[in-house]
């Protein structure tokens, strides 16, 4: 497991009392949650919980009833979604969103049109180093694929853009074990060199072992935090979360 034992640093991303729902349906009922700089935190929860509204809360593509976000101190509620990722605030969502028909190289260099001025933080030969399987298949149309190669190409691009703070909705999702314990480290080194994630994820398990702080969110209310290894200690967790994320599917 991670250490989790970050000083403390300046909040980068402060959520307060966000509501948000669809067609009638309450998604989000007045969640708060805080980022601080360099830190790495999971937001874990079951299916429907609202895990992902939040994160398209924060990254402009639903826009809250009520609440906050402010993102190194600027208000973000009604800023437009490209304008958020060119703050720095870049998802890479659920179900990856390549474009199947570009090559792996297109892919990533489109992902640099998020920087609108602001310097690179990372090189396409950076990322041909953390997942050297793209470097290997560059010229490969993207729609070919495995899964577990997109979801590594997602990452890349998002990269591409240089992220102040990174959002991932389920990155584990339908990939085989040995593949989402590669990527898993490749998040764990991102946040080692000094990345701020924020990971949704409902293999919790998984998220806790990575993570420094976790929330637990349910029928769109915040119901627990603390630090990662403390929750994956608590019975309470154990019983209710744990026994999740055993999917397994292919690479």
């Amino acid at each position: 497991m991670i250490a989790n034992s970050k000083p403390a640093a300046p909040a980068m991303l402060t959520v307060a009392g966000i509501s948000a729902g669809y067609s009638g349906i309450q998604a989000l009922r007045s969640a708060s949650l805080t980022v601080h700089d360099g830190e790495f935190v999971a937001l874990i929860g079951p299916n429907g919980a609202g895990k992902s509204t939040l994160l398209n809360c924060l990254s402009g593509v639903v826009r809250p009833s009520a609440g906050s976000i402010r993102f190194q101190g600027r208000e973000l509620v009604g800023v437009a979604p490209w304008n958020v990722s060119r703050k720095g605030l870049l998802q890479v969502p659920e179900g990856r969103q390549i474009l199947p028909n570009l090559s792996v190289r297109e892919n990533l260099e489109l992902g640099a049109t998020a920087l609108s001025g602001r310097t690179p933080t990372h090189t396409l030969d950076q990322i041909h180093a953390l997942f050297p399987i793209l470097a290997e298949r560059r010229e490969q149309r993207a729609g070919s694929l495995s899964g577990g190669q997109q979801q590594m190409l997602a990452i890349g691009r998002a990269l591409m853009g240089a992220p102040r703070l990174l959002l991932l909705d389920e990155p584990s999702l339908g990939l085989a074990p040995v593949i989402v314990i590669q990527v898993f480290e490749a998040l764990k080194a991102l946040n080692a060199q000094g990345l701020t994630i924020l990971l949704v994820e409902q293999n919790a398990r998984q998220a806790l072992m990575a993570t420094h702080r976790a929330y637990v969110i349910e029928q769109g209310r915040i119901v627990h935090e603390g630090r990662s290894d403390d929750l994956a200690s608590d019975p309470v967790i154990v019983s209710h979360y744990l026994g999740q994320g055993a999917r397994a599917d292919t690479a």
